[in-house]
């Protein structure tokens, strides 16, 4: 590989790792709305995919590092992948665990990575000849994916019937596009319609914001109080080893998490990251064991199932077989027009780059982010709850999707974009989870093809 991108793929790591440190303490950072966009951005800007790779895997481990620091220290969740820790987190925390508890969460995730990481490159070793029957019969796999996610979840019903309104609305939505003369009929609007889901949950809660009787009840007459605890000098001042952070056998179900996380790199992550959790808090005795072992394991998990869920698609499948794929990391696989299902990054990257650009972010991002996140959770999630607004975070990414949706279909792609957000925010509201919606963005030409 040249010596310049290696360089350039150090660079975009070392901002990647600096810049998602910091949204991950962030409250409410949804993974995907804070990703998807800016990989789209950079992939259609033209960056070297390495380098994209680089700066991704590093901002998905640094990520996943910090955003379980506001879970230990106020009971506020990161992002969606840390919601599962906030009871065991908040045992901790009443106990005066807290800064324990970032501590071992942060060592799951050093844990989950360096397991990750040689798992998901041989198991896509393993995939990689099952590659050009899984592509023939995409969206066929798509389709059963969104029905296997849908039967998944806790809202069954309206999930499966949501698969076909989603398909309908995307597919009317395309032909208004060309019926209007506003893109060519040989060419489909993809990015728009991803965006517009992604944002889905946030604009549905802007538009709250225009009903006085919803806007009301959002109100409070005292400002809110997050009492942060304060951290142990002597534990701040020591240089973090997870291995010592954990006992023998929180490393262990640690380690076993990750492995079956990464194996089970297409179902949901949330799912798995539950379900591995109570699991391995059942072998523990004492309340403050089993909350230990739940959330070094949960943090384990998620750092595994993500980094699973790009790699094995990337390396070995060449489209996105996975929610992690189909969310934060679509981009990679659908960025018209400089990526396609057909000619993506799986097809213009070889095994080699793959490895050494997501080795590379992951290592840079573990050595800048795990010290950082042990040593001074505190004082950064002060900073960032004082100083750098919510609103500031969402404000910006808001405004990239606009830009991107503009660049798709122009102003009318906008008002697209709103609408499929609108709808895909009520039906997240209602139980149908990212990765139904996302799938279902995928199946519907085939859906509407085969019901025509």
């Amino acid at each position: 590989m040249d010596p310049f991108i290696i360089l350039q793929m150090i660079i975009a790591a070392v901002i990647a790792a600096v810049v998602y440190t910091a949204i991950g303490v962030a409250p409410g950072t949804d993974e995907t709305a804070v990703l998807a966009p800016v990989t789209l951005a950079l992939i259609v800007a033209g960056v070297p995919l390495p380098v994209v790779l680089a700066f991704f895997m590093a901002a998905i481990v640094a990520k996943k590092l910090t955003d379980s620091i506001p879970v230990a220290v106020a009971g506020i969740p990161g992002g969606v992948m840390s919601a599962p820790m906030v009871e065991h987190a908040m045992i901790l925390k009443r106990e005066g665990h807290a800064t324990l508890s970032i501590r071992k969460m942060a060592s799951g995730s050093v844990i989950g990575t360096l397991v990750a990481l040689p798992i998901s490159l041989l198991l896509a070793a393993l995939l990689t000849p099952l590659a050009d029957v899984v592509s023939q019969y995409a969206s066929q796999i798509f389709f059963a994916g969104a029905i296997f996610l849908a039967l998944m979840s806790k809202a069954r019903l309206i999930s499966l019937i949501s698969i076909l309104l989603l398909a309908v609305l995307i597919q009317s939505l395309r032909h208004f596009y060309w019926g209007m003369g506003i893109i060519p009929e040989n060419k489909v609007v993809f990015i728009s319609f991803f965006l517009g889901i992604t944002i889905g949950p946030m604009m549905l809660n802007l538009l709250q914001l225009t009903v006085s009787g919803e806007r009301d009840k959002l109100k409070s007459n005292e400002p809110k109080t997050i009492t942060l605890q304060r951290q142990d000098k002597s534990e701040s001042q020591r240089w973090p080893n997870p291995f010592r952070v954990l006992t023998p056998q929180e490393s262990a179900s640690a380690a076993v998490s990750s492995t079956i996380g990464s194996a089970t790199f297409f179902m949901s992550p949330v799912g798995i990251t539950i379900f591995l959790g109570e699991i391995m808090s059942s072998l523990a005795k004492g309340k403050v064991a089993k909350a230990c072992r739940a959330i070094s394991s949960m943090d384990a998990v998620t750092n595994a199932s993500y980094i699973a869920g790009i790699l094995i698609p990337l390396a070995a499948l060449g489209i996105p077989m996975s929610p992690m794929a189909i969310g934060p990391g679509n981009a990679f696989f659908n960025a018209p027009p400089v990526l396609t299902l057909e000619n993506n990054a799986h097809h213009l990257m070889s095994f080699g780059d793959i490895a050494i650009a997501s080795i590379i972010g992951a290592a840079i991002a573990l050595m800048l982010t795990y010290p950082i996140a042990v040593r001074y959770a505190r004082p950064i999630c002060a900073f960032v709850f004082r100083y750098i607004p919510h609103e500031a975070f969402i404000g910006t990414f808001f405004a990239l999707v606009m830009l991107l949706a503009y660049m798709d279909a122009g102003v009318v792609g906008i008002l697209g974009v709103l609408v499929l957000a609108l709808v895909a925010g009520v039906l997240n509201r209602w139980g149908v989870n990212y990765g139904v919606q996302f799938m279902t963005l995928y199946a519907a030409p085939w859906l509407m093809g085969l019901l025509a």
